[in-house]
């Protein structure tokens, strides 16, 4: 039986996984200022990260939407996944859902699903590859589902920022507290709880330390490393990436490792400089 899976844009695909025939990319949209611009193959990254850095207020994002799902949905594949960014931080996960209500009110049953990441990036690149194993494994479409939702479940995010910038235009740091950090160069050490809600885990002055601490807080939360899968996203800094890679794999060994470039959306909250890892 043939399947696809559907990514919102906030996952980052791999050169491999967008050759496969199998991946498909549902992009998000977003607002700097007045202006919109898609999340898909027309995306530029240094013109967006310049109109954000200019901008005094935060940039918006628009999920895909419903229809738009929907239309993903109606294909030729016996079985469709959608991989979602956290529904805490976006309706991407809502819109799936109803998208999926809108093709069985259209065309009838099919074996659709949707997983909530509770994550984002390189998060939901993971979710996907694990269907990818699972689907190729020979998988009933139940045992997929249940195999993926345990995965979700034990994966952790984290991620260590440059600038503060976006999370004071959004408001999730006041204006004063981010000055102060910015002064002092001081960078938040930050991951996801298991709901998928951004939360704090330590900070540190400068970024080489940032980083040194937060590979600290992965290799003591790391339970079974040589199941997992290692994966970094990063935005404009692939010698950081580089080295965090190294840092871990010099203490643990791990199934397979991989690092990509951020993009879209994910470049947003990333920002120039930033570093997702996720395992």
């Amino acid at each position: 039986m043939s399947y696809k899976v559907i990514v919102d844009s906030c996952g980052e695909l791999t050169d491999k996984m967008k050759g496969s025939g199998v991946f498909e990319t549902a992009p998000l949209t977003m607002e700097v200022d007045g202006v919109r611009i898609a999340d898909d193959m027309s995306f530029d990254q240094a013109d967006f990260l310049k109109r954000v850095a200019a901008s005094q207020v935060s940039p918006k994002s628009s999920c895909p939407s419903p229809q738009e799902f929907m239309e993903r949905y109606h294909c030729k594949a016996d079985r469709v996944y959608a991989v979602t960014l956290s529904s805490e931080l976006s309706g991407s996960y809502n819109s799936a859902e109803l998208g999926k209500e809108l093709y069985e009110e259209e065309y009838g049953e099919k074996d659709i699903y949707v997983f909530n990441s509770r994550s984002a990036s390189v998060g939901e690149t993971l979710i996907a590859l694990k269907i990818q194993e699972c689907e190729e494994a020979g998988m009933a479409f139940e045992q997929v589902i249940a195999a993926v939702e345990e995965y979700i479940e034990i994966q952790n995010t984290y991620f260590v920022l440059e600038t503060l910038d976006t999370l004071r235009k959004n408001g999730r740091l006041t204006g004063i507290k981010a000055m102060v950090a910015s002064a002092l160069n001081i960078k938040p050490i930050m991951g996801a709880k298991p709901e998928g809600v951004i939360c704090q885990l330590g900070q540190a002055r400068g970024m080489k330390k940032a980083l040194v601490k937060m590979t600290g807080h992965i290799l003591e939360d790391l339970k079974n490393p040589e199941g997992k899968i290692l994966a970094i996203s990063h935005c404009n800094c692939k010698e950081r990436a580089l080295e965090v890679q190294k840092s871990i794999l010099r203490k643990v060994k791990v199934k397979s490792s991989f690092i990509v470039d951020t993009a879209g959306i994910s470049t947003m909250y990333a920002n120039d400089g930033g570093i997702i890892v996720v395992i």
